[in-house]
């Protein structure tokens, strides 16, 4: 089979994490290529995830890594086997492969924490604000109406049993700008306040006067891994985005999202009594918002 030419982003980090317990082995890639009977060029399309690995290869590499056991191993495994065809294959006619890497990385993710300083999370999304926001890009309807739909569909994570663990703190510009109709935005606050009620989803709002704070102007997604040390960041920038997978990174953006988690409003909880808040938090917030505009 030839090597891929766009390889997956699981492909590239299963690679990529191959790489990482080859040189800290010490051991040359014809040595790795000894140990599942191949050449040197195959262990470097592996390792570059243009190519997969045969479960074996996978495991007897991982053994002369001495990796043998534990969670990085389980994990490795795992990702192996995460193989064929997800939903979001069926949109490579439209969205780029970072927008597919994206929607990849959401399925296969243990837990998902999410700072958004501009905009709702495209998984929070109504179909008309995530229309309202697509249609910036001056796109043909027809690409457009993919676009949404891609947004929408990236919601199962949220909507299947058991739902992804997923836990969002939303900046107070991003509810305060309009986008779209104003009955367009009431209806995504309230939006936000339903899916707020799924036991496995955390929404915080960090308002203005919580002060400075040098994450608050970061878009960025932790995504987890089968272990701590196969978690991803994404950056977003304003065209593009950035994939984080040193462990240094993943760990500095976990402590940062625990830190803005902290400074955030108390999380919306639509079930709570009225008289039960006893000072601003973030479902009062998203209310007062709703109804003023």
């Amino acid at each position: 089979m030839a090597p891929r030419t766009q390889p997956t982003e699981r492909q590239r980090r299963l690679g990529a994490e191959l790489r990482k317990l080859r040189l800290a082995a010490g051991l040359s890639g014809d040595q790795a290529a000894a140990v599942i009977d191949a050449d040197r060029q195959r262990v470097s399309h592996i390792e570059s995830g243009r190519v997969d690995v045969p479960r074996n290869g996978l495991y007897n590499l991982l053994r002369s890594y001495g990796c043998a056991e534990g969670p990085l191993f389980e994990g490795l495994m795992a990702m192996a086997q995460h193989r064929g065809k997800g939903w979001w294959d069926e949109y490579r006619d439209v969205m780029g492969r970072p927008a597919l890497d994206l929607a990849e990385l959401e399925s296969r993710a243990t837990y998902i924490r999410n700072h958004e300083p501009l905009v709702i999370p495209g998984v929070l999304q109504t179909a008309d604000y995530a229309r309202s926001v697509c249609e910036t890009f001056d796109e043909p309807d027809a690409e457009l109406d993919r676009y949404v739909q891609f947004r929408m569909d990236r919601q199962r994570i949220l909507e299947r049993q058991p739902g992804t663990p997923y836990h969002a703190v939303i900046q107070e510009g991003a509810l305060r700008t309009r986008v779209g109709s104003p009955e367009i935005m009431r209806r995504q606050l309230r939006r936000l306040i339903e899916i707020a009620r799924l036991p496995h989803v955390t929404l915080q709002v960090f308002p203005f006067e919580a002060g400075p704070y040098s994450g608050v102007s970061r878009s960025f997604s932790i995504y987890g891994g089968p272990t701590p040390a196969l978690d991803t960041v994404r950056l977003e920038q304003a065209v593009t985005s950035t994939i984080l997978r040193d462990e240094e990174d993943t760990h500095r953006y976990r402590k940062l999202f625990a830190k803005l988690s902290e400074l955030a409003l108390p999380q919306v909880d639509p079930e709570a009594k009225p008289e039960s808040h006893d000072g601003r938090d973030s479902l009062t917030l998203i209310q007062h918002l709703m109804y003023a505009s």
